[in-house]
């Protein structure tokens, strides 16, 4: 990180993010193994480890049959995964390269989807229809300052009755210092509505540099997530932190069924992820 930077504007930090998620696109082709997609069981291992918890929570147990929004979908692979678990799927993204990447990729794999370009926090508005699943997941709401416009967006998509799942980056984990051998704290936990200025040339997934290297995120503790939700309406049915980070958060740590993990007498002491499974009544 450069710096808290309290004189950016959201347009501004915006525009820069876009940039950056644009220049992604081609990187993550390759580095979500898209060819694994070639074979027709073939899911994602966000939705493989997310699945399970979600269709624990739902009425008939599966979300075959469902309609499913999928907020901040990037190039599609978790959406069309639920598509091949036979959900009816809506991909959101505010990227029009990574939406072009996605329906690519559905055309190529025969799998019906509708792709919607808008940021989330207007999702309502521009995607048609109720559902009976809004999905996101993984490393999504540090994107936006406005948690509670972002949870109101959710309870407007959704069916009465209807589910919404997420599963997370940890704020404590996004706290440590992630260069340095140790679990040392270096940023904040508890947000404020001024964002972090980052600079990095690389992404999580694949090889590569990109040129518009700038980006901007907000810090939300867990408390501000939860208040959201309950604030809009909606009734909390699960919670779980988890061990296992689907792209690797520091160099040391290490690779495990799922993604990585810190080294083992350092797995209890740190979460790096969070569930949350809501109802809207």
């Amino acid at each position: 990180m450069i710096a808290p930077n309290a004189n950016v504007s959201w347009e501004t930090a915006r525009k820069a993010n876009l940039s950056n998620w644009e220049e992604r696109v081609p990187i993550h082709e390759v580095g979500y193994d898209i060819a694994a997609f070639d074979d027709p069981d073939h899911i994602s291992d966000v939705v493989a480890d997310d699945l399970p918890v979600l269709e624990r929570f739902l009425p008939g147990g599966t979300v075959e049959g469902l309609d499913l929004c999928h907020l901040q979908c990037h190039i599609g692979t978790d959406t069309l995964s639920f598509a091949r678990r036979g959900a009816r799927v809506t991909g959101v993204d505010f990227s029009p390269a990574a939406l072009r990447s996605a329906a690519q990729l559905a055309e190529k794999l025969g799998l019906t989807a509708t792709w919607v370009e808008t940021d989330v926090q207007d999702a309502r508005a521009a995607v048609t229809g109720d559902f009976d699943v809004v999905y996101t997941s993984i490393g999504t709401i540090t994107w936006f300052p406005d948690l509670d416009g972002w949870a109101r967006q959710i309870v407007a998509l959704l069916k009465t009755g209807g589910t919404f799942y997420i599963r997370d980056g940890h704020p404590v984990l996004y706290a440590l210092d992630e260069h340095v051998d140790d679990l040392v704290l270096r940023y904040p936990y508890f947000g404020t509505h001024t964002p972090q200025e980052w600079d990095e040339t690389t992404t999580y997934a694949g090889d590569g540099t990109i040129e518009n290297s700038r980006t901007y995120a907000w810090i939300h503790p867990l408390s501000q997530v939860f208040t959201a939700l309950l604030h809009a309406g909606l009734r909390i049915v699960h919670v779980d932190e988890g061990r296992v980070l689907p792209w690797k958060f520091a160099e040391r740590m290490i690779e495990a069924p799922g993604g990585y993990v810190w080294p083992e007498a350092e797995r209890d002491l740190v979460p790096c992820t969070f569930t949350i499974v809501a109802v809207k009544d």
